[in-house]
Formats: C-alpha cells, structure tokens, sequence
C-alpha cells in the first residue's frame, strides 16, 4: 500500500511548517522578500545615534506597509525607530532568526511586491563621520609631528 502523496504533504507541514519560497532571500530580508521592500537600512546605519530623514519618509507615504527591525539589534538603537513608527500609526515587528544574522538593521516592506530598483539608503551619515574622524586624527597626528620637530 503505498502511502498518499497529500497525506505526506500534510503530515510534513504538520512537522517542519509550510514549505517557503526564497529562504535565503527572507532571511536577508528579515522574514520578507526583496521585491516587497520600500527602502532599508544596514545594521551599522539603525545604530547610529540620529534617525534616517528617508526612513521616517518612507513612513509617512507608505502608510499600508510594515517596518521590519532586526532582532539581533540592542533594543535601545531600535526604540527610536518603534517611536516614529508608532507616532505614525505603522505596524512593526522584531525580527529575530537564530539561524542567520542579516546585515540589514530594518527594512519597510509591503505584503505584495513593489519591485522597488533602489532600496538601500546611502551611508552620506557614515560616511560624514568617517570624514570628521579622519580630519580630526590628521590634526592630532600633525600637532604630535609640530610637537616632536620642536622639541628636537
């Protein structure tokens, strides 16, 4: 008696969940898909200290989509982006997978795909600091170099 296929499909749904399309791709994109996603941000963007403008943006025009934030994120970098979402009436969810650990801090995406081209928003934030950092460690280096010449 050979056993029916639907029972299988059944029983294995019962044991392991629904089979899901793309899991590479959802766990990248927090339990999403790319083609669903509005605009995102890397871990290192949600943990810098101000908010993003195109984040908060993206809130406000896409009122029927979703903020995702990754788990794996302490709370306190995630709070300011929980605050905004709720002063905007916008749903969220934390998104933690002990599988993997996306490089992407948050993510606003829809339930149906929008096939958006660009999604990432640029570091111009990072990399202004990166800059500030980098100008601030010449003086230092060329006052010790000042430094040294005259105590020759």
């Amino acid at each position: 008696m050979s056993s029916n296929p639907n029972l299988d499909d059944y029983m294995q749904k019962g044991m392991y969940g629904a089979k899901e399309t793309k899991p590479e791709e959802r766990r990248k994109f927090l339990g999403t898909l790319r083609e669903r996603v509005v605009v995102a941000l890397n871990q290192s963007q949600v943990i810098e200290p101000s908010l993003y403008e195109e984040i908060t943006n993206a809130m406000k025009k896409n009122s029927g989509a979703k903020l995702y934030l990754n788990g794996h994120l302490d709370y306190s970098y995630l709070s300011k982006y929980i605050k905004e979402a709720n002063q905007v009436h916008m749903e969220y969810t934390i998104v933690t997978n002990k599988d993997a650990d996306s490089d992407i801090g948050l993510l606003i995406a829809y339930d149906h795909a929008i096939n958006k081209e660009n999604i990432y928003v640029g570091q111009q934030k990072t990399n202004e600091i990166e800059a500030e950092a980098f100008k601030e460690n010449n003086k230092k280096g060329l006052f010790t170099a000042i430094g040294k010449w005259f105590s020759k």
